[in-house]
């Protein structure tokens, strides 16, 4: 599955400034609840407006193997490559057993486990809808991490 991803714009304030350690949104990728829910084709991002998890829309329903607010990321890594000035998101593939889903995008956000106070981070667009029934929802990361920063 050919994906895109795409940082929503707040979230570089978030990671990067403007919001003071402990904050409950500021980010700390590698330390915090770092979760990954799925969306219908029918949820519209929007990059400069989105912040918070309470903007998320569309998202799937809860059952049949999905629960609302998705899966926690797993093995999350975070590295630089000098030479390359590249900085890299990683974490395991997430996957939803046994399940039967058919979503078009994944929101990447940190959990607060209060809505309005979850701040999002990202999100992968599939290209088009894609489905399980009664099999796994698996996302592959791509080798390259799940988000990038080049420094240029």
């Amino acid at each position: 599955m050919a994906v895109t991803s795409f940082w929503f714009g707040l979230a570089m304030s978030n990671v990067f400034g403007g919001r003071t350690e402990g904050d409950s949104i500021s980010v700390d990728y590698l330390s915090d609840n770092i979760r990954v829910c799925l969306c219908t084709s029918s949820f519209t991002p929007d990059q400069d407006t989105m912040e918070f998890y309470s903007n998320i829309t569309n998202e799937v329903a809860n059952g049949d193997g999905y629960t609302t607010r998705g899966e926690l990321l797993g093995t999350k890594t975070l590295g630089y490559t000098a030479g390359t000035n590249v900085t890299k998101f990683d974490g395991a593939n997430t996957t939803w057993s046994t399940s039967t889903i058919t979503a078009r995008y994944a929101v990447i956000y940190k959990d607060t486990t209060v809505d309005a106070t979850s701040p999002l981070l990202g999100y992968i667009d599939f290209g088009q809808d894609y489905s399980s029934s009664v099999g796994d929802f698996t996302i592959s990361w791509d080798t390259d991490g799940i988000f990038t920063i080049t420094v240029e």
